[in-house]
């Protein structure tokens, strides 16, 4: 038995989306039909990202598990002559069998496309978004760069989400035009439901003077989605790429308004131990913080964690131990060596003097 990772494009005009449906076609039947037909094993595939009805793809990515002896590399081949000609396989190739598309590590690249004209281009009309009012590119870069980093994105979210945490991370949100073209390009490590077509939405009101590109932040920081504009159509989004990662970064460190904090990496490969260091955090987001960063260590492949409030939250009053459903912290004491790995990210955070807790469970 062998786990195959698939590349695929697809145009998905004519499709209810990525995954199964009963009221019509998607990528993913398409998919388990052509593989099943080509191995005879009965297969259902995994995606990474569950695209809408609508939505395009240069780069989405699926697994499957089979014994056929075909090449990896050369199941691609095999495969398109069995895909409608909207559908086709870029790559095929093997990966571990505990690689699993939607749990590892990525940076996500989306693109919307909107056509800003008086009128409709007939060519451009099953992938781009056609608004006629004149859209000024300058502000919607200034309201996106109001978006770029870490934030809880709860405002750019549909009420059909079911993703439990609502924080995600924005590496890189561009406007781009080219005559009458606008293209929004957006990286970061994953989105919620809708989240990129809401920002589409939220780009084109600000980019038309509907509010001014600063009141961004403020749709941000209400966390409602009511607060931000409506959801822009699914054919102008496209996925364009999936990027997996392969190394972690010895100290991933994040400064926003709402939070800052730095995780130590460097040992998890060597060791299986993590050190988390909390710089700044609102106390209304502290304890969703904890387990949010806690999780993310240990998907990463710690095995041991150890974590440190500057502000001193961890402590409990009996018994020096901090406890709640999810996780608990035992009081322990780390030698300078170890703590003092955040002094050149964080010079006044007073480390040494912070107290640490070692993450017993979760």
């Amino acid at each position: 038995m062998k786990r195959i990772k698939l590349t695929v494009a697809y145009d998905g005009t004519d499709y209810c989306g990525w995954q199964l449906q009963k009221n019509g076609i998607t990528i993913e039947q398409r998919l388990n039909e052509a593989i099943t037909q080509l191995t005879g094993e009965p297969v259902r595939v995994i995606g990474a990202s569950r695209t809408d009805s609508g939505v395009h793809a240069m780069g989405n990515v699926a697994v499957f598990d089979t014994d056929t002896r075909i090449p990896p590399e050369k199941l691609a081949y095999a495969l398109n002559g069995r895909l409608p000609e909207d559908v086709r396989i870029q790559s095929s190739e093997e990966v571990s069998l505990t690689f699993h598309p939607r749990k590892a590590n990525c940076v996500k690249t989306y693109e919307y496309r909107i056509w800003n004209h008086r009128f409709e281009n007939p060519v451009k009309r099953l992938y781009s978004y056609f608004v006629f009012l004149p859209l000024d590119a300058d502000k919607m870069r200034e309201a996106a760069a109001c978006l770029v980093g870490e934030h809880d994105f709860c405002s750019f979210a549909s009420s059909g989400s079911q993703a439990e945490e609502t924080v995600r991370r924005i590496y890189s949100l561009e406007v781009l035009k080219e005559e009458c073209e606008i293209l929004l390009r957006v990286r970061g490590d994953g989105f919620l439901y809708h989240m990129v077509r809401i920002i589409a939405g939220t780009l084109i009101q600000a980019g038309i003077g509907a509010f001014p590109p600063s009141h961004v932040k403020e749709i941000l920081d209400a966390r409602d989605r009511q607060a931000a504009p409506q959801t822009a159509p699914a054919k102008g989004l496209t996925l364009v790429e999936i990027a997996y990662k392969k190394e972690l970064q010895d100290c991933l460190t994040v400064r926003e308004r709402e939070w800052s904090y730095g995780i130590w990496q460097r040992e998890i490969p060597l060791s299986g131990e993590s050190y988390i260091y909390i710089h700044h955090c609102e106390n209304g987001d502290f304890d969703r913080t904890v387990r949010r960063l806690v999780k993310k260590t240990m998907r990463d492949g710690a095995r041991k964690v150890w974590i440190c409030d500057r502000a001193g939250r961890l402590k409990e009053c009996s018994r020096g131990e901090c406890q709640t459903e999810e996780y608990r912290f035992e009081k322990d004491c780390l030698p300078v060596l170890q703590t003092g790995v955040f002094e050149p990210y964080f010079p006044d955070g007073g480390i040494k003097d912070g107290e640490w807790f070692y993450c017993e469970k979760f």
